[in-house]
């Protein structure tokens, strides 16, 4: 499957002018924020390649974000780890993808959300969009942008905290990280409530993630 510009012509020709696409990033590390972003594209300037951040190369993403970045209304917003652990990881994606709405240079008439599920807090016109990533251009792009936006924060804190990868993992629980959360400790980076992290902290089980 790759991804066009359908569900937004579809948008538009009910009479919306700016179509958003938003997309998080980070929804699985144990360590790191959640990170969302919102990208209108212009339908007569889109970019070749424009595709799902999880089928492009780094560098592939690292040039399209340039791009995206440079010719798009765009806007990306960060939920830290102790909003995280306050709110639960699915409202802090919402809270994040709200956030990146809002940061937008002009509100979009008609907002795609990746997902089944459409925040709570959202007052634009919008749809979930189910794969969306792979299926609707502003989403991809709005992946790819979430995407390296968080993975440089990521290469930021692995130089504040070494051992644990995060250069290369992204905060994910590979067996590398999770080896690294046993011999070196849990920093403020970590996110208390997932499952490992947690059973460090409290040698006790966690009912749910």
């Amino acid at each position: 499957m790759t991804p066009d510009y359908s569900v937004e012509t579809l948008a538009m020709a009910g009479g919306a002018r700016r179509v958003a696409g938003v997309d998080e990033a980070g929804r699985g590390p144990l360590a790191g924020p959640v990170t969302a972003a919102a990208v209108v594209l212009d339908p007569q300037n889109i970019p070749d390649g424009l595709n799902d951040s999880k089928k492009l190369t780094a560098a592939q993403r690292d040039a399209l974000a340039a791009w995206i970045m440079a010719h798009c209304d765009w806007s990306v917003a960060h939920v830290d780890p102790v909003e995280i652990d306050a709110l639960n990881i699915l409202r802090a994606s919402h809270v994040a993808m709200c956030r990146a709405l809002a940061g937008l240079r002009q509100p979009p008439c008609h907002v795609l959300i990746d997902g089944n599920m459409l925040p709570r807090d959202l007052t634009l016109p919008a749809q979930a969009v189910v794969k969306g990533d792979a299926r609707c251009l502003s989403i991809a792009a709005a992946s790819i942008v979430a995407k390296v936006l968080r993975d440089r924060i990521m290469v930021d804190l692995a130089q504040q905290h070494p051992g644990y990868g995060w250069d290369v993992n992204a905060g994910y629980p590979t067996p590398g990280h999770k080896r690294a959360l046993l011999d070196l400790g849990i920093t403020p980076h970590h996110r208390r409530s997932f499952r490992p992290v947690h059973n460090i902290l409290c040698k006790a089980p966690l009912v749910s993630d």
